[in-house]
């Protein structure tokens, strides 16, 4: 009798943990990006649908799939994606092959399965795809992990791999470059050492710095070349140089910036958005939050990503088992990469990427996907326990 009741009082003083604070917030800029989807698409789906709410409408429709697909992903125990993850592999680099007799085209890139009015990106399904991948081979791998050889092995089987399908076959260079990051800093997260990393690092930053100052000494010439992708090094550049053409997008999207002040022009007051940034709803969305909302609107909206991203680090760093650090990571790069690298593209502090800004930029498959990491990142909340 007496062990029974202290196994009774060891159950009543284990509490179940679940992250408010992580809905909440998530909840919320998904609000606000609904909020700005119709504020910057109004126009332009006046003047392409006759119907001002086109990409409101839609948006909406894929945030509450998402919202579902997040309670579905929350409902699992997330220990079934380790026996899933290669399957679903499988099935996100088959959906890329479809590419090839299914894809739809659009500004000279096939990137598109459609069903009717309905587009799936092949690209962002192979991102969770790899997150569980990596997750599942760095479990499976255990101890042969203390050699770098075998990170690296995992990284570029499964990232890597996955990357360069997305890359060939439908022309996308900034999904393969994220889908990478993600393998990347989860095996990074995996692997015990970091010295080899910041060996990585150095190297990388040498090679930037060499293309940097060869493109200055290129760009005097200011002529543009047959390869679209060197353009776009030669825009990021110099932008002005290019307004008219290949640097209109970029310089349109700083005027938006620079016009919004500290406080903004008001929200739906922007005049950027009035056909001079060509589908502002998607990877320059940022742009018009400046504008409309201001410096400080926009550091706002950075800060909400911040505590997004703490919440769930929180969740990576007291998740039960390594599996549930990985998964978490995996999430948190995809999350914390998009965002970077958006803001990084539309204040051309890098290149022209093509990246959206998550939860917030026009998407419906990027929408629901990334609500229904944020369910898996809540499941593995879940299982953490709370001794009293």
């Amino acid at each position: 009798m007496k062990e029974t009741v202290v196994d009774r009082t060891r159950k009543k003083s284990v509490k179940r943990y679940f992250d408010y604070s992580l809905l909440f917030v998530t909840i919320f800029i998904a609000g606000f990006g609904l909020i700005m989807i119709y504020s910057t698409s109004s126009y332009t789906a006046q003047m392409k649908f006759g119907n001002a709410q086109y990409y409101f409408k839609k948006q909406l429709m894929f945030m509450l799939l998402g919202f579902a697909a997040m309670y579905v992903a929350y409902r699992i125990d997330y220990h079934v994606w380790h026996k899933l993850a290669f399957p679903i592999f499988i099935c996100a680099s088959l959906l890329v092959f479809a590419l090839i007799p299914f894809g739809s085209e659009a500004n000279g890139a096939t990137r598109w399965i459609r069903f009717g009015s309905i587009g799936v990106q092949p690209a962002d399904v192979c991102k969770p795809a790899v997150i569980m991948m990596v997750s599942s081979a760095v479990c499976s791998y255990g101890t042969k992990l203390k050699k770098f050889r075998y990170v690296m092995l995992i990284c570029i089987l499964t990232g890597g791999v996955e990357a360069a399908l997305v890359f060939v076959i439908s022309n996308n260079m900034s999904s393969a470059i994220i889908i990478f990051l993600i393998a990347f800093v989860q095996t990074f997260i995996a692997y015990p050492g970091y010295k080899i990393y910041v060996a990585l690092t150095g190297l990388v930053a040498a090679g930037v710095g060499g293309i940097y100052a060869w493109l200055t000494n290129m760009i005097k010439g200011g002529n543009m070349t047959e390869s679209f992708r060197l353009n776009r090094l030669l825009v990021w550049i110099n932008p002005e140089n290019y307004a008219s053409d290949k640097g209109f997008q970029t310089v349109q999207a700083l005027y938006a910036i620079g016009s919004g002040g500290l406080f903004g022009k008001g929200l739906g007051k922007s005049l950027q958005k009035l056909g001079y940034i060509p589908e502002s709803q998607n990877d320059m969305i940022f742009s018009i939050i400046c504008e409309e909302i201001g410096l400080f609107g926009a550091i706002f909206v950075i800060i909400v990503f911040g505590v997004m991203l703490w919440r769930i680090a929180h969740v990576a760093q007291n998740a039960p088992d390594l599996f549930g650090t990985l998964l978490v990571s995996g999430v948190f790069a995809h999350i914390a990469i998009q965002v970077v690298l958006n803001i990084a593209v539309v204040t051309n502090f890098i290149p022209n990427t093509g990246v959206s800004l998550p939860f917030i930029s026009y998407g419906g498959t990027s929408e629901t996907i990334l609500l229904a990491e944020i369910g898996l990142v809540l499941n593995v909340s879940s299982k953490i326990r709370l001794e009293s």
